[in-house]
């Protein structure tokens, strides 16, 4: 028998987080989903003379003739969806993403079938929460007539589908959507072991003490972290999923990890009671779970007796000489760990003055409670350089007397501990400050070795070795750091600086993309637009770049042309100077 087929243009289309939603408020989450079907996305796609094949749940999928006609009314309902989605609570929204692909199906009556349909459907996986995928042959029939900012984000392994597929994305314009997408890349579990240590909840009656809590979730991802054989998502990403009811299954299709770690801590004045789970994603199967009671007095050996039983768990044949690298060289006094861990949490938030000095002072603070802690003299060597990149100081020394603090605290930290890879970290970016280029990076590259998994070790090392003009290693430094943290609240400033290496390289398109990505994630800043005002000058769009120099002086009316030589510091690299002669 001879099967029917046609070419078609195939829209997959579901619910971002819905069973989520569905065990929050199943009604409430039902009938919103109805109304925005009945109201909004149905009549869109009927407007566009498109056809609705089936319903799956919280998904749909239509056809087309017109892939013109399919992308238009794709583009035209993730609008509409994000208006309607502003007044409401992040609970109460209801986010769609959405694939499309233009293949040949086969007919089955009133539905089609086939790899066409299949490769929409993973497209649409791909989305980010808001977002559009659509395949490099709807690319090559919409890029002349639409004018809409595709991102390429190269060709894709997805499941079941035999050959890679090109892979563009969408987002509406000033969407900060938080998907994993945003890197460029789908979100499969690695080979080696892969694990998120999520947020531990308080169950104690101070909420005070949710920092604590915070601080042995910290460690223990710190300790994983140091196995190379462990593909360990970073402390930011995991946090994004603080206070918040979530499954495992979404944790680890966010995430791209197959293990996940969740806990809770009771503390007192003199006791510690820690619950810790490790569960297999993949099938929601507890693997391992223990309960700890133990005086305060025992924290850091509890938190390594912790690490030692999930990676005894993870690798049955790992050695327990192997499993005690990942433990702590030096422990610091318990009060200036409780410092330590305060001063993180505001050093966590937003980049504000407030929270700037008082994560400082207690950074500080910890340094006087207890000298040989290496991780508090780090964290004031850091800051003190991060305040001068952002061009805000809470200080009211100098930048040189800042610089000099920062220097003596990063050797102090080196000089602590030698192994700890956010002290080389500190002394790498101070002397890419000072213009020590050379060994900027190499510290950053021993802080990379040490701890692999360790996003900001990749970051760091990726923006000295912008500043040093080894460009095409810098951003793969970046890509690194994205997959380790793809829900990082900083990684506006990933791209940010990936989109400044691709303008060194003359890549202005591709480069004006990963600055939106940073200036969407990232609206109040500044400096993803000197980024795009540079790129635009590139392609010779003197209006979009005087429109992007208009943008950055609402956000900072005293920066100048001086200001940014004087962040870029001593650097003379060609790509530096290119940019400095484009603003």
């Amino acid at each position: 028998m001879l099967m029917e087929r046609r070419l078609a243009a195939i829209m997959a289309t579901d619910v971002v987080g819905y069973s989520r939603l569905i065990r929050v408020d199943e009604e409430g989450t039902i009938a919103a989903l109805q109304a925005l079907r009945a109201d909004l996305i149905d009549p869109k796609i009927a407007e566009h003379h498109g056809r609705i094949v089936k319903l799956m749940g919280d998904g749909m999928l239509a056809e087309f003739p017109s892939v013109v006609d399919a992308v238009r009314a794709a583009v035209e309902t993730q609008e509409a969806l994000a208006e309607h989605n502003a007044g409401q609570e992040e609970n109460n929204r209801l986010d769609f993403r959405i694939g499309i692909n233009l293949g040949d199906v086969v007919i089955d009556g009133d539905d089609i079938q086939g790899d066409g349909v299949n490769v929409a459907a993973r497209l649409e996986g791909l989305a980010q929460p808001g977002g559009i995928c659509i395949s490099g042959s709807v690319h090559e029939q919409v890029r002349d007539r639409l004018d809409l900012p595709f991102d390429d984000l190269g060709e894709q392994e997805v499941k079941n589908i035999a050959r890679p597929v090109q892979v563009w994305h969408w987002l509406p314009e000033g969407s900060a959507a938080s998907g994993p997408t945003a890197t460029g890349a789908p979100l499969s579990l690695p080979d080696n072991p892969s694990i998120a240590v999520l947020p531990f909840s308080n169950l104690s009656s101070d909420p005070e003490q949710a920092y604590f809590a915070d601080g042995i979730v910290e460690d223990l991802i710190t300790a994983l972290s140091r196995f190379p054989w462990l593909f360990v998502i970073a402390r930011n990403s995991s946090f994004t999923y603080k206070d918040k009811s979530v499954q495992v299954t979404e944790v680890s299709e966010e995430l791209g990890v197959r293990y996940v770690v969740e806990g809770s801590v009771r503390s007192s004045a003199s006791r510690v009671r820690v619950a810790v789970q490790l569960i297999d994603a993949e099938n929601s199967r507890h693997v391992w779970a223990e309960n700890y009671d133990r005086p305060t007095g025992d924290l850091f050996d509890l938190q390594d007796e912790i690490t030692q039983s999930i990676t005894g768990v993870l690798v049955p044949a790992l050695s327990s000489a192997e499993r005690e690298r990942s433990l702590r060289s030096t422990r610091p006094s318990l009060d200036a760990w409780q410092s330590y861990q305060k001063g993180l949490a505001h050093y966590y938030r937003p980049f504000s003055h407030k929270d700037h000095a008082e994560a400082k002072r207690l950074f500080d603070h910890a340094t006087r409670l207890d000298p040989n802690f290496a991780d508090a003299h780090s964290m004031i060597a850091l800051m003190g350089v991060y305040a001068i990149r952002s061009g805000l100081s809470s200080y009211s020394a100098s930048i040189d007397e800042i610089i000099a603090e920062a220097k003596r605290a990063a050797e102090a930290a080196v000089q602590l501990e030698d192994g700890n890879a956010l002290t080389h970290i500190a002394l790498g970016i101070v002397n890419d400050r000072i213009g020590n280029s050379e060994t900027a990076i190499s510290e950053c590259r021993t802080a990379a070795k040490l701890n692999p998994n360790l996003a900001q070790a990749h970051h760091e090392l990726g923006f000295v070795l912008n500043h040093a003009g080894q460009l095409e290693e810098a951003i793969s430094c970046f890509d690194k750091a994205i997959s380790l943290s793809p829900n990082d609240p900083s990684r506006w400033n990933f791209f940010l600086v990936m989109g400044m290496s691709l303008h060194g390289l003359g890549e202005f398109d591709k480069a004006i993309v990963r600055l939106k990505q940073s200036s969407q994630l990232r609206p109040v800043a500044f400096w993803p637009f000197l980024g795009l005002a540079g790129s635009c000058v590139g392609l010779g769009q003197m209006k979009d770049a005087k429109l992007a120099i208009k943008e950055v002086l609402a956000r900072k009316s005293d920066c100048s042309v001086e200001f940014v030589r004087h962040v870029f510091g001593s650097s003379s690299a060609e790509h530096l100077t290119r940019m400095l002669d484009h603003l």
